[in-house]
């Protein structure tokens, strides 16, 4: 039997506009396309069956977690499920109290207002979304000085979601008026699997089952990244070969990346090196690594680090980052004895 998983009839070399359309937005766009992240989605799937139940607006909901793992997608499935309107805006760009009180007086009820990256928000706005999510009013200073009086405006029901990948910068106050709060972790191999094979699906892709494999192994547990490692295997496979994406065109491809079996990049290994070469594996503070590289710590912190942590190739302590004994193994290095690190002192 072929290994060939064949998900085109047409070669790769004819792409209609049509395609395209669907290369540029590989979002799943029901419950049964959204693969991984089960808990949670039976957990807000059953808050969403009890609004509906009751003709309530859904509890306030905050996504947390790493890049990438569907925080957006969540976002518009629970307001297809919802049948509601979703109204999509971020943290950084609500800069006044103006903006949000333009946002909030245009909803309708049932409506969904999606904040992403709500860590960012402006702390003085912030705090005029609190009535908002707990009362669906709004206060608004009319005038200044002594004759300043305030006007309550009642909103109707409505939802808002939050996507951040920094919880930890959250207030207290606002996580707290959060009803539903669920952590996005990394995926599974085969989880990413499934992804990548739906992906070639709507790209119109043929690629094998290795192929398959070796692009969910080196997508770090991400969907987004699994996703850009299988556009850039497609176009290799484009310029390269015939158009069909194989396990040796996909490793060629990945190479070319300088993407290695983990998928770890050259950002990646170049933090490593840096711990390795110039502090002998660490312990070594995040600030001493930044200038190393030239990265800034919030790169290193929200990019580099979180990936590397899961693997166990590296270590947070009081003292700073230490590079561990699989991190060594898979670098092909020889770690340095006790003895050894003694004498280079």
């Amino acid at each position: 039997m072929s290994n060939k998983i064949n998900v085109t009839t047409n070669h790769i070399e004819e792409i209609i506009p049509e395609e395209e359309a669907v290369f540029n937005s590989l979002r799943a766009s029901d419950w049964e396309e959204f693969y991984g992240q089960d808990k949670i989605k039976e957990a807000l799937r059953i808050a969403i069956d009890a609004a509906k139940k009751r003709e309530e607006a859904l509890e306030h909901i905050l996504l947390y977690g790493p890049p990438g793992l569907g925080k957006t997608t969540l976002s518009h499935l629970i307001a297809k499920e919802m049948g509601s309107n979703i109204r999509v805006t971020s943290g950084p760009a609500i800069e006044r109290t103006g903006d949000l009180a333009s946002i909030l007086t245009n909803l309708e009820k049932g409506d969904i207002l999606f904040i992403d990256e709500i860590h960012r928000m402006n702390r003085v706005v912030e705090e005029t979304l609190y009535p908002a999510m707990e009362d669906y009013a709004l206060d608004i200073i009319i005038g200044k000085g002594p004759s300043a009086r305030t006007l309550r405006l009642d909103l109707p029901q409505f939802t808002i979601i939050g996507a951040t990948t920094r919880v930890g910068m959250l207030s207290a106050p606002l996580r707290d008026r959060f009803g539903v709060v669920h952590r996005l972790d990394f995926y599974n191999s085969k989880d990413l699997e499934i992804v990548v094979r739906n992906a070639a699906k709507k790209l119109n892709i043929t690629i094998d089952k290795e192929s398959i494999t070796m692009i969910a192994r080196r997508g770090r547990g991400t969907p987004r990244i699994a996703l850009k490692l299988l556009k850039r295997a497609r176009d290799f496979a484009q310029v390269k070969g015939k158009g069909v994406i194989t396990n040796q065109l996909a490793n060629e491809a990945l190479s070319l990346l300088d993407i290695d079996t983990l998928g770890l990049d050259g950002s990646d290994r170049r933090f490593l090196f840096s711990i390795i070469d110039k502090h002998k594996g660490g312990p070594v503070g995040i600030e001493t690594i930044a200038s190393t590289i030239s990265e800034d710590i919030e790169t290193l912190e929200d990019v580099i680090e979180p990936y590397l942590l899961q693997l166990g190739f590296l270590k947070r302590t009081s003292r700073g980052r230490i590079v561990t004994d699989l991190a060594y193994q898979h670098l092909g290095i020889k770690q340095l004895s006790g003895k050894d690190q003694q004498s280079l002192l």
